[in-house]
């Protein structure tokens, strides 16, 4: 697959819409609402924030490299670590709800792009197995 084409590819454009939330919705529960800096120490909520926002970003450059690559294993790395990181975002708004976030609502919102994330993503994972064309020797 070529750059150009993922803007084509729905699991593509699903991770960019849970980016997006998920930076607006860390930015909106952060109590540092400079996030975009450098690190600071901060409280439980900026670093589960910052966590959001991290993992959101690494989604979404891992559906990039797994789209791009012509190597299987690489391929079944990425596809390994967006199933880790959209269990940590969920994890995430859990810590925001138990720190005492009244607005649930968003991240009732956060959840649901991540359910309709992940059903775009299990569709696009069944087309990665060695005989579709994937060197599984890679």
């Amino acid at each position: 697959m070529e750059r150009q084409s993922l803007n084509s590819l729905g699991v593509y454009q699903r991770s960019l819409a849970l980016r997006d939330l998920s930076e607006a919705v860390a930015h909106y529960f952060s109590r540092n609402k400079d996030l975009f800096s450098l690190p600071k120490i901060g409280s439980f909520r900026d670093d589960i924030s910052q966590s959001l926002m991290t993992d959101a970003v690494q989604i979404t450059k891992e559906v990039e490299q797994a789209a791009l690559s012509n190597s299987y294993s690489v391929k079944m790395r990425s596809l390994t670590f967006i199933n880790i990181m959209t269990r940590n975002i969920l994890a995430y708004c859990n810590g925001l709800e138990r720190d005492g976030v009244k607005e649930k609502e968003y991240l009732n919102l956060l959840r649901g792009e991540i359910k309709t994330f992940r059903s775009s993503f299990k569709k696009w994972r069944k087309s990665f197995h060695p005989g579709n064309g994937n060197d599984p020797s890679s």
